[in-house]
């Protein structure tokens, strides 16, 4: 059993920052469960832009308000708590912060800490050493 307090992992290396969000990682790759888990928050008036190419995520809005935009499709969702979606098929998206948004949110495969968003918003798979 693990238990992980938000807090504790605060500037550790679960604790990465962008420009326009913060995700602690409270579940990585070496727990060797086959996801990882994040809580991420979205800074308040911020645009980003995501492609996973090589994961599968789901995330949950559990506060703040923005929206989902499908750059593939050009479909656009409203995002507020309560809110779930689920990039399947690998889908180049932008999330638009109105208030800041905290998210939850599950990858897999699993990150493993030391990705980093290339300049398509892609995280390359790692293996965990």
């Amino acid at each position: 059993m693990r238990v992980v307090q938000l807090n504790d992992l605060n500037d550790t290396d679960r604790d990465v920052t962008s420009e326009t969000w913060r995700s602690r990682r409270m579940v990585l790759a070496k727990e060797g469960v086959g996801f990882s888990f994040h809580d991420t928050v979205i800074y308040a008036g911020t645009t980003s832009t995501f492609h996973y190419q090589n994961h599968v995520e789901a995330v949950y809005c559990v506060q703040g308000t923005g929206t989902l935009t499908n750059e593939e499709t050009g479909e656009t969702f409203p995002l507020s708590d309560g809110t779930m979606y689920l990039l399947d098929g690998n889908e180049k998206h932008t999330v638009q912060a109105d208030t800041e948004l905290r998210m939850a949110c599950v990858f897999n495969p699993p990150v493993t800490g030391r990705e980093v968003h290339d300049e398509n918003g892609v995280y390359p798979v790692l293996a965990e050493a």
